[in-house]
């Protein structure tokens, strides 16, 4: 089963490198590897340039941002299986996409998500995010998995669309309640630390930000079926409170 892995960059040349070698690492022969570029001005293409036998697509343009540059990577994959990894992160070991694509057989999955670690710029671990089965009702109660180890089935966003540049910032979130809540897709949840993810966002980068991002949350459990989209949005970042301890 072939698996496509996207990194979508703009400006990353201290952190690119390494997420690359968590892709061409892997032990999974089956791997497609995109990488859209939104026109960096440093010097991340010529260290992607290093990689580029290992690369199946490299776009470089302009882009309407990180979630169009998604959309413009998963219409570029020809594998079964779809899943991101952004530039300041990598991938947790070389037997990743190995664990993900046994997970999709075994289960019949149209969607695998796991644990997400969270570190500083120094590498020291900051949040363990670890996640749980996704039930009928979990996404009424505020439950989020981590986007950066979601993997889904190529299919699905052609049954029920990309990314929606309407949202915002939770234009992740939104995709995964449209998938998961809404359309009630089947999902398993693979109990491994998938990925290690730089710390930081520009949805928590202000006290404005963060208010746009509620505004995206709610806006994203209105148009997708949450029952209290007002209890969801309070129980949501309550939720991450465990991840710290």
């Amino acid at each position: 089963m072939k698996i496509s892995v996207i990194t979508v960059v703009y400006n990353a040349q201290d952190t690119i490198a390494g997420c690359i070698e968590s892709v061409i690492s892997q032990k999974w022969p089956e791997m497609e590897y995109i990488i859209i570029d939104g026109g960096s001005t440093d010097n991340t293409l010529p260290i992607i340039g290093q990689y580029r036998s290992f690369i199946s697509h490299l776009v470089s343009e302009p882009d309407k941002g990180i979630y169009d540059a998604m959309n413009k990577g998963i219409k570029l994959a020809t594998g079964q299986i779809i899943g991101t990894l952004n530039a300041d992160d990598r991938l947790a070991g070389a037997d990743v996409l190995s664990a993900v694509v046994q997970a999709f057989i075994e289960n019949k999955a149209e969607a695998v998500y796991g644990n997400l670690l969270i570190v500083n710029p120094a590498g020291q671990v900051k949040r363990k995010w670890n996640s749980k089965p996704c039930g009928a009702n979990s996404f009424n109660l505020g439950f989020m998995p981590p986007h950066p180890t979601f993997y889904c089935k190529r299919e699905l966003f052609e049954k029920w669309g990309f990314y929606s540049l309407q949202h915002g910032s939770a234009a992740d979130y939104e995709l995964m309640l449209r998938f998961m809540h809404r359309h009630k897709i089947r999902n398993f949840y693979l109990n491994k630390v998938m990925v290690i993810m730089q710390g930081g966002g520009v949805s928590n980068s202000s006290l404005i930000n963060r208010l746009k991002a509620w505004s995206f949350d709610l806006k994203a459990m209105r148009q997708n079926n949450i029952v209290v989209p007002v209890l969801a949005l309070v129980l949501k970042p309550l939720r991450k409170i465990y991840q710290y301890f």
